[in-house]
């Protein structure tokens, strides 16, 4: 996705996601498509984490991304939280 300005729509958010050494420990790094860390830094977001499959999420403006599965409580509290500061 990009922006009205053609440039990647994530380019210069923070985000976080899935990390290469979390691919690598469950043995996928051949059978995705592309590493979600490598291709957040080739579209030009400040990519961040922490050790691998620590619970860990990034909130940049109404953004919300978390780093593996383990995160995905978090990132629904977070979303919550977001939708009720709008409504």
């Amino acid at each position: 996705m990009t922006t009205p300005y053609s440039e990647p729509l994530i380019k210069g958010l923070k985000v976080t996601g899935f990390t290469n050494g979390e691919e690598a420990d469950v043995q996928l790094t051949a059978v995705v498509p592309f590493l979600i860390e490598d291709e957040f830094i080739r579209l030009g977001a400040n990519y961040q984490t922490i050790q691998n499959w620590a619970l860990f999420i990034v909130e940049d403006g109404t953004l919300i991304t978390g780093q593996n599965p383990a995160s995905s409580e978090v990132v629904a509290h977070a979303l919550l939280n977001a939708i009720s500061l709008i409504w």
